[in-house]
């Protein structure tokens, strides 16, 4: 898909009856076009199928497993079968109604990932024992409702993904996309249209144009200015507005959106750093000017312990799990080249302390020495360090890079309390020295094997990109957003997105 428009091109007419999008909230046939109504109510339906499929065979591996377990034999089909029919029902009404409170049947953009299915199978979990304890219900064992949670997180989790990954075909295959019209100044826009890139949860964008006061810098067809924005709106078949806050004043921002909504367009705004540490602040009451206290994101209390308990054990299974590869990989770096087979490096982390991170040797011995010389090559910006086909690389090390290997023996530095599964990337040295003051927020918390860099286009982002993520990360932390982001990371390494 061409994100590039030819300014010469005549503008299209809009093909459908603009509808005001706040006087629909009154009517549920009426929020939506019919053919987008009929693929809302396919979706629902095909996910709250998946789901309960995904419960019944769940709970059924899970009574299968007990069964191996206390009487070491394969039971006969029907035998657990009998105790999921007899629960299904009413676990299958509680898993929707905590599935659809948690946003897991909302539109394709907007719905939570994997880790929202832990939780809200835990929260399951929790109310079918209050239940079953109040009807006096005798349990064989309570290991059963660990175990068939995890089977069932298993198993609708990869149902979900497949679902997803076959509608996304699907509906490139179709032709459904989104035309969007982005809002902001020059180069800004052109930023704005590098980072959002092609496609955004699955569904494909078509970038019609731009709203800016002048064409300069804009890489899409200048449509207007904030100004005229009624008149490209009547011209234009829009479905997006997305707006770069930092570009529109308040009075701007408040005038476009009614426009908009009153076309029934919806609008996007890309916050603003300032926008982000808001999320969680706390209003002070009592005064003439609202004010928002901005506190410190330092995980506390119940917060530290339920995040260094997950990080303990996590790392502990990857340990010893993952000894054999270790093992493999510690030769091949032996027989690649001379020298050790870690590479102990300074880094940056909690309250800008300095320590040594753990991992896998990728350089010839004496690499760092010539870096000096290679910082002209520097394709990062801001602070960062990075060049394609690094010469230094060895052959195998060149193999770990592109894996993300070189980095599991962090799991040392999770256990020795110096670093997070999860969080803000700590930096070398070098790197740290060219912050500039806003970035030292991101010091506030331990640095993470892996965080939002990773999984959110990785080295194509701007370092300022970078670090709003992160700020993003330490306003709205929770133990299923770090599970989401582990089990994002897994394709984000796979497919190299950004990586190098």
């Amino acid at each position: 898909m061409s994100t590039t428009a030819d300014p010469e091109a005549p503008p299209e007419q809009e093909s459908h009856p603009a509808s005001d999008i706040r006087a629909t909230r009154t009517s549920f046939l009426g929020r939506l076009p019919l053919g987008t109504f009929v693929r809302r109510l396919a979706s629902i339906l095909a996910l709250i199928t998946i789901d309960v499929c995904g419960l019944a065979l769940g709970l059924y591996l899970a009574l299968v497993l007990r069964w191996l377990y206390y009487e070491h034999e394969l039971p006969l089909w029907g035998v657990p079968w009998d105790a999921v029919e007899e629960w299904l029902p009413f676990l299958a009404m509680i898993t929707l109604l905590v599935f659809w409170q948690g946003g897991l049947y909302a539109e394709r953009e907007r719905r939570a990932g994997v880790g929202r299915v832990v939780s809200s199978l835990v929260l399951v979990a929790g109310v079918t024992l209050v239940f079953a304890l109040g009807v006096d219900h005798e349990f064989g064992t309570y290991g059963l409702a660990p175990t068939a949670v995890v089977a069932c997180a298993a198993i609708i989790g990869l149902l979900r993904a497949s679902y997803e990954r076959i509608t996304k075909d699907v509906l490139h295959g179709l032709g459904v996309r989104r035309r969007a019209v982005l809002v902001g100044d020059g180069d800004n826009v052109g930023h704005l249209l590098k980072t959002l890139g092609h496609a955004r949860g699955g569904i494909d964008y078509s970038f019609v144009g731009a709203i800016a006061p002048a064409q300069n810098g804009i890489p899409l067809r200048r449509l207007g200015s904030l100004g005229e924005l009624a008149d490209v709106l009547s011209r234009q078949r829009v479905d997006e507005l997305i707006v770069n806050g930092g570009d529109v004043t308040d009075d701007q921002l408040v005038e476009l959106v009614e426009q908009a909504h009153r076309r029934g367009v919806q609008v996007r705004v890309a916050p603003t750093t300032a926008e982000i540490l808001t999320q969680r602040a706390e209003y002070v009451p009592g005064q003439a000017v609202p004010l928002f206290e901005l506190r410190p994101p330092v995980f506390v209390g119940v917060d530290w312990a339920s995040k260094r308990l997950f990080d303990l054990v996590v790392s502990s299974v990857v340990l010893i799990v993952g000894l054999p590869l270790w093992l493999l990989i510690a030769a091949a770096i032996k027989l690649d080249s001379r020298g050790p087979v870690f590479y102990r490096d300074r880094r940056v982390g909690l309250g800008e302390q300095e320590f040594e991170m753990i991992k896998f040797r990728t350089m010839f011995a004496g690499a760092e020495r010539l870096q000096t010389k290679l910082e002209q090559r520097n394709e990062a910006s801001g602070p960062l360090f990075k060049i394609r086909d690094d010469p230094r690389l060895t052959r195998v090390g060149a193999l770990l890079r592109r894996l993300s290997l070189d980095e599991v023996p962090q799991a040392l530095n999770v256990l020795r309390g110096e670093m997070s599964l999860v969080g803000p990337r700590p930096l070398p040295v070098r790197d740290f020295d060219k912050l500039e003051a806003w970035h030292r927020k991101r010091y506030l918390v331990l640095p993470g094997i892996t965080g939002l860099w990773q999984i959110s286009g990785r080295s194509e982002l701007t370092f300022d990109d970078l670090v709003r993520l992160d700020f993003y990360y330490l306003e709205n932390w929770s133990i299923w957003l770090d599970i989401t982001i582990l089990l994002k990371t897994i394709p984000a390494v796979l497919t190299q997105k950004g990586a190098y």
